[in-house]
């Protein structure tokens, strides 16, 4: 039986599968097959798969005819897994080579509660700002106190408050029957998907964590912070009675999203949107570059409505300001 299954989902992404691909096929572990589902490809793709199933027998292509999404895409690969675990990989996203074994070896010294494992994952933002943003936020995180990593029922507090990100789409490594038994990944949820499915692995079994920064992560899009929205609140509500218990032991998950809310609303420059989640948002130091960043590309990308609403804000605050003084003066004895 193969060892592990790479599931690689992928859509137009033809510049960058092939490093994805190449970093797979480099696992020090050699029994191994790499499952790149295309979903609906429009560019070169099939060129560039068809290359690399002719010269390496562990390669699957796998084709679905339109676009269906990410997730129906891992889905699909979970389908045609013949592995005993399966491990995602983001089309755009790199492995190190020893991040498979190392994985391996971690779940080999422990019991059969054990079904998965996941690492730690370096993102890396472009240009000098993005360097120093990672830098100080790094600094920043160790005033937090530190979030329990691995286990089964602990670990589901951390998640859903988002101290621990297990990143399923390419830091996991799984047993096949577990993904498939837990019923994949959600292919309803525009987001928070790696998570979700995280949570229903540990029904099944306990998750555990090589404190190894052994994937290199790109930089992608965001959905509109309308969506982000939508699937926060289908998220939080199918596992309210958790988040509810959670809360009560002195987890911040809804906080926690208003925070995750209020980023993408000023990254778009809807800055009462924002601030309508950031007054309930739960904001450590750690969040203050990345808040200040994406007020900043919020400004950029909408700097007229922005400064008409500061402007609206301004004179409303100096009208409530004037009718008040002269309230009190009136009010004052002569």
């Amino acid at each position: 039986m193969t060892r592990v299954s790479v599931v690689i989902p992928t859509y137009n992404r033809a510049d960058t599968l092939p490093r994805a691909i190449e970093s797979a096929l480099a696992q020090t572990i050699d029994d191994l097959e790499v499952i790149v589902v295309d979903d609906g490809s429009t560019d070169d793709t099939e060129s560039v798969l068809s290359d690399y199933e002719r010269e390496d027998s562990r390669v699957r292509p796998v084709v679905h005819e339109t676009n269906r999404g990410a997730n129906a895409a891992r889905n699909t690969g979970i389908e045609w897994a013949h592995g005993e675990y399966v491990a995602f990989l983001d089309s755009d996203d790199e492995w190190h080579p020893e991040k498979l074994e190392r994985q391996l070896d971690a779940l080999e010294e422990r019991s059969d509660e054990w079904v998965g494992v996941y690492c730690d994952a370096t993102f890396e933002l472009s240009g000098t700002s993005g360097s120093l943003r990672t830098a100080v936020a790094s600094v920043l995180a160790r005033a937090d106190d530190e979030p329990t990593r691995e286990g089964g029922e602990e670990l589901i507090g951390e998640i859903l408050a988002d101290n621990v990100q297990p990143g399923a789409g390419s830091t996991l490594l799984v047993e096949t029957a577990v993904a498939d038994e837990a019923g994949g990944f959600d292919e309803t949820l525009d987001r928070f998907q790696d998570p979700e499915f995280c949570l229903r692995v540990l029904e099944h079994g306990k998750l555990a964590y090589v404190d190894e920064e052994l994937v290199r992560r790109e930089p992608t899009g965001h959905p509109p912070a309308s969506v982000i929205e939508t699937a926060s609140e289908r998220y939080l509500s199918s596992y309210e009675e958790q988040v509810d218990r959670f809360e009560a032991a002195g987890y911040e998950i809804r906080a926690t999203h208003r925070l995750i809310l209020g980023k993408r609303y000023l990254a778009e420059g809807r800055l009462l949107r924002a601030a309508w989640h950031l007054r309930g948002a739960s904001v450590s130091a750690r969040h203050v570059p990345g808040l200040c960043w994406t007020a900043a590309t919020g400004v950029r990308r909408r700097p007229v409505p922005i400064a008409a609403t500061l402007a609206v804000l301004v004179g409303a605050s100096v009208l409530v300001g004037t009718a008040l003084s002269s309230r009190l003066r009136s009010a004052a004895p002569e």
